[in-house]
């Protein structure tokens, strides 16, 4: 079975996840099949926190694909923040 789970990188005390698409029964940083996304819980100033490419998300889900608890709540949040970007680039400036 195909599981979307969080695969951890980066240095230690600076944490960086990516969002891939991985075998169940391989390990937590080893093979996976695709990188669907990245999470960085330490992002600061402009850097980016959180990225999914959710046409690929939405293609490994509808092939049977599970997402793991933490990477469903990230594609909320994710969600919620599109949202709210697409609302605030809807409504004109007020002059």
């Amino acid at each position: 079975m195909v599981v979307l789970r969080l695969s951890r990188g980066g240095a230690k005390k600076r944490p960086f996840y990516s969002i891939v698409a991985a075998d169940k029964r391989a390990r937590r940083d080893g093979n996976f099949i695709e990188r669907v996304g990245f999470f960085n819980p330490v992002a600061s100033g402009g850097e980016v926190g959180l990225r999914i490419a959710m046409d690929r998300l939405t293609h490994w889900t509808s092939h049977g694909a599970q997402m793991s608890p933490a990477v469903a709540k990230l594609v909320d949040q994710f969600k919620r923040q599109a949202g709210a970007a697409a609302a605030a680039a809807a409504t004109p400036p007020a002059a």
